[in-house]
């Protein structure tokens, strides 16, 4: 696919106008159409675009417009709508035949989850759920050297995950549940459960999960008690009332090793049975277009299916279960 990329962006929010800063720089890039339920919203995208040099995009203000009209000339979107909107929107795309870069979470529940992956076997269509976790190659290099036995049986995983989440999005639609299905652990904690269920190696069977809201609608705190199908045992917790910006540390400890990474695969540490610690550093993708477009031309593997956000689905699933009863422990659905 070696002609310019024809992208319609769904969600014309802080996040895409922050993406599109550096993708309208990209002369492999054509900004076409866009959608947003707010006016507002949809011409503050627009004027960006032609001070960036471009001609305004087709503006709609539902995604279902935006691919009716626009079907024949667009290749793939970008979808990047408050969360409990993932669903529809990223359907709407999918059934149309149209490749996808899906902001995370991918969506909100498992019957959303399982409809989406069936819709893009259906269509046959690219799609990507935009996790810097699940693109970091340090991630995936971690995943595939666990899986080959090099550090040893794996036997528990510990997960850290902190920003000052709470006053930082006070008062905005990240903490109105009817909109963004969740709060803290949903929002930045997805990207510690999507990089654990990554490098697990095995399904998540049962849970326990407690979650405080400390005073807001959403859960601002949360911590869980897991076991993998194969017995390794998991911890998670996310603290979204920190005092500092934003972070993460995971501790896989295997029977030969202890490897520390973050959530986004921006460092890694192997620590050996000698106590040597081998560390790398590595960018982030902050730029998820590049990596999509790699794997739409077959130039990359898609280490950030919609099977992987199904995987995180049945988990948050199970989480909001336990928690909603005092933490009893539940069974996750089966995969």
């Amino acid at each position: 696919m070696s002609r310019k990329l024809r992208l319609a962006v769904v969600g014309t929010g802080r996040k895409a106008v922050e993406y599109a800063k550096s993708w309208l720089q990209m002369p492999s890039v054509s900004i076409v159409a866009a959608a947003d339920t707010s006016a507002e919203a949809r011409d503050r995208f627009a004027g960006l675009c032609k001070e960036c040099g471009h001609a305004a995009p087709d503006l709609f203000d539902d995604v279902h417009a935006l691919v009716r009209t626009c079907r024949n000339e667009i290749d793939a979107v970008y979808l990047s709508t408050p969360h409990v909107f993932h669903a529809k929107g990223a359907m709407a795309v999918v059934e149309a035949g149209l490749d996808l870069l899906l902001e995370k979470p991918m969506v909100t529940t498992v019957a959303e989850a399982e409809a989406l992956v069936a819709a893009c076997r259906k269509s046959d269509v690219t799609a990507v759920v935009a996790y810097q976790g699940g693109l970091s190659p340090l991630v995936h290099d971690t995943g595939r050297r666990a899986g080959t036995g090099e550090f040893g049986e794996l036997v528990s995983i510990s997960g850290n995950i902190w920003e000052n989440w709470a006053r930082q999005y006070s008062g905005q639609w990240k903490q109105k549940p009817e909109i963004s299905g969740g709060g803290f652990m949903f929002d930045t904690g997805a990207h510690m459960m999507n990089t654990v269920c990554a490098l697990a190696g095995s399904d998540f069977v049962r849970v326990s999960a407690y979650m405080n809201d400390r005073g807001r609608q959403v859960d601002i705190a949360s911590v869980v008690a897991a076991r993998l199908r194969d017995g390794p045992l998991v911890t998670l917790n996310a603290v979204g009332d920190a005092p500092s910006r934003c972070a993460s540390h995971i501790c896989l400890f295997f029977t030969e090793a202890t490897v520390r990474i973050d959530a986004w695969g921006q460092w890694r540490e192997i620590v050996s049975p000698q106590g040597t610690v081998e560390r790398e550093e590595m960018e982030i993708v902050d730029n998820p277009l590049l990596t999509f477009m790699a794997i739409r031309d077959d130039r990359m593997q898609n280490h950030s299916p919609v099977e992987h956000g199904l995987r995180v689905a049945r988990l948050w699933d199970a989480i909001k279960a336990s928690a909603s009863n005092d933490g009893e422990a539940v069974s996750v659905a089966a995969s």
